[in-house]
């Protein structure tokens, strides 16, 4: 199913629009298009002299991962680490052993991954680890292909992702404080190591596993506010068996900050301008930078950012003649299917794209690129020999899928969770859904009664767009720069309805808890404050997309449900939407995630793999 949703009826030139043109309420599939880039930041790896993780080679594992010296060492030996990260939660399943087998023959040795805590607990004490999440499947995948792991687990992440990887429950308690020893945080995530920590145990290194090194948290030394936290994480991660070496990540003028005590590597994140320094804080013990930046990620209305491969290969030619060893972030960087993508904070917020391409060296739809061919070569002298490149997977350009049904957002309100009635606004997580754990990702519409026009002032309580209408006629839209909206005057009472939609929380800064979506305080009709709402969940779950089948009529903003024809074995494409404007995209229930023609992102990834031969369900949410 394409489910198609639009927001706004922008349009905006882009240095991804495509030159294809359709029809109005059809959408084209390609298989030509190639996603951003990004520019420059450096963090810490470490190094190795081994090229083979596995291999033939007998391995003493009673000696794990050790930086004891000017070098690590594995299994006694000298060992320089190799790696490249790739997330499993950015990549659909069926990839997951192509993605891989060209990490392995680019020349690394080690594959780095983070955990999201907010998709594998989606509501408290429910757990997922299973389809797509099956991390036990992921890591024994790995060590099947001779690499190694490094396992990130959290529980928070960065990552660029949704609140850091933090789930949005947490924010339904008003005192929260995240990434601390707060009691409320510190049971949840207890609960959550006792459901993921036992799972990877016997995944390490020590127990024949493919796990040589556990990262503590991320990056904590630049939020850094709870002396006590770090060692929590530390004793939480030992206490239930955890027993490889654990790392930390930060800046060099914060590592100290964010280090633990005793026993544990900390590895430096550093500027290319700037690397140097990292040499100068543990001279003695060997140097890694975790993240080795490949790129950097885009956002919604922004220019997209590329990395010549070039200058990337070039310092890295550099780092590596010292002796450090490395971690590539990323090296695919895959896709934030559904709502999952991260935003920033500061200065101000912005929201970033679908895509995760990253300009990595294999591109979001797992192509190789410029940046690929030179590290492997590069890479190719610490090797003997390197494995052969993997055929890549076949694109596809499909005939357009025509959008034949139709549901206004009016229409479609008998389908969603409420009305909710509430004196004042409610954000979405404190709305009283699903087992108590409220609304996460989507849309929240609020409605009240109004006597009389005027301005209309967000105070900055809108999180982090909406649509106005008065008795469902569009009025205009709020935002973080546009408070302010005018309010025609008309007769007798009238439907005031705001749409919020959540384009994404912020993945790290000292904003983390603040991320509380939809409306999170007072809106000002002629400086007083509204009162008496009804309020609507419109959270694009698969449920709730599968409760309708619409008339086409078309108006806006709405629901659209089209069909999409593939003809023999389905092949990755992708999704391009001239002439929507804003929403969302769902191909047989997988949500492709959100699209806006202000770009740079223009069409979005549809893996092959979640096609059908034949008839296949496109559903869309859309436009004012």
């Amino acid at each position: 199913m394409i489910f198609v949703t639009t927001l706004s009826c922008v349009e905006t030139d882009s240095i991804f629009a495509s030159s294809v043109c359709t029809l109005k309420y059809t959408l084209t599939l390609s298989g030509d298009f190639s996603c951003p880039a990004v520019p420059v930041l450096i963090k810490p790896t470490c190094l190795l002299f081994s090229s083979n993780p596995r291999g033939t080679q007998t391995v003493n594992r009673r000696q794990g991962l050790r930086a004891n010296s000017s070098q690590f060492t594995l299994g006694g030996e000298g060992f320089r680490i190799l790696a490249g990260s790739i997330h499993y939660f950015r990549v659909p399943r069926a990839y997951w052993k192509d993605r891989m087998l060209k990490l392995r023959a680019c020349g690394f040795n080690t594959l780095t991954t983070y955990v999201p805590w907010n998709l594998h607990e989606p509501q408290r004490g429910m757990f997922v680890f299973e389809r797509e999440l099956d991390l036990e499947a992921y890591i024994s995948m790995a060590a099947s292909l001779d690499l190694w792991v490094i396992l990130q687990p959290g529980p928070y992440i960065s990552a660029d992702w949704d609140l850091g990887g933090l789930p949005s429950w947490l924010l339904r308690d008003e005192d929260m404080k995240l990434r601390s020893t707060y009691p409320g945080f510190i049971e949840a995530v207890n609960s959550f190591f006792d459901q993921l920590i036992p799972k990877v145990l016997p995944l390490q290194f020590k127990r024949g596993g493919p796990i040589i090194a556990v990262q503590v948290e991320d990056e904590y030394g630049s939020y850094g506010q709870d002396g006590n936290y770090m060692d929590f994480i530390k004793e939480a991660l030992l206490s239930r068996g955890i027993n490889e070496l654990l790392l930390t990540s930060d800046r060099y003028e914060w590592i100290q900050h964010g280090g633990v005590t005793g026993g544990t590597f900390n590895a430096s994140v550093v500027h290319y301008g700037n690397w140097m320094c990292a040499l100068a804080l543990q001279p003695n013990d060997p140097q890694m930078m975790m993240h080795f930046l490949s790129g950097w990620f885009d956002f919604w209305g922004s220019l997209h950012h590329v990395l010549a491969a070039e200058d990337m290969v070039g310092m890295l030619r550099k780092i590596l003649r010292r002796g450090m060893s490395i971690n590539i972030y990323m090296f695919h960087g895959g896709t934030n299917f559904g709502f999952m993508n991260g935003g920033v904070g500061a200065p101000s917020y912005k929201s970033q794209i679908t895509s995760y391409d990253y300009d990595a060296p294999v591109s979001e739809g797992g192509d190789y690129t410029p940046k690929y061919l030179l590290l492997r070569d590069l890479l190719s002298q610490y090797h003997k020999e390197l494995p052969e490149m993997p055929v890549l997977q076949g694109k596809a350009a499909y005939e357009a899928a025509v959008m034949y049904q139709h549901l206004s957002l009016w229409e479609g309100l008998r389908y969603a969770e409420g009305p909710f009635k509430s004196v004042t606004p409610i954000p979405m997580e404190n709305l009283p859904l699903s087992n108590g754990n409220g609304q996460s990702y989507g849309y929240t519409l609020y409605e009240t009664v109004i006597g009389n026009g005027g301005v209309l002032n967000s105070q900055d309580n809108i999180r982090d767009q909406a649509l106005v209408f008065v008795d469902k006629r569009f009025i205009g839209r709020l935002t973080y720069k546009n408070r302010e909206l005018a309010v025609p005057d008309g007769k007798g009472q009238r439907t005031l309805s705001v749409l919020v939609e959540n384009c994404g929380r912020v993945a790290s800064g000292e904003s983390l808890n603040e991320q509380r979506k939809g409306l999170i305080g007072d809106i000002l009709l002629n400086n007083t404050p509204l009162r008496n709402f009804e309020i609507y969940s419109l959270d694009m779950n698969p449920k709730f997309m599968d409760r309708f089948l619409p008339p086409y009529t078309p108006s806006f903003p709405a629901f659209f449900l089209g069909r999409l024809f593939v003809d023999g074995y389905p092949s990755d494409t992708f999704v391009k939407l001239p002439g929507w404007g804003k929403g969302v995209v769902f191909v047989n229930g997988q949500n492709l995630g959100r699209y806006w023609s202000v770009g740079p992102q223009q069409a979005l990834y549809l893996p092959g793999p979640w096609l059908n031969s034949g008839m296949n369900e496109v559903s869309q949410r859309v436009k004012t």
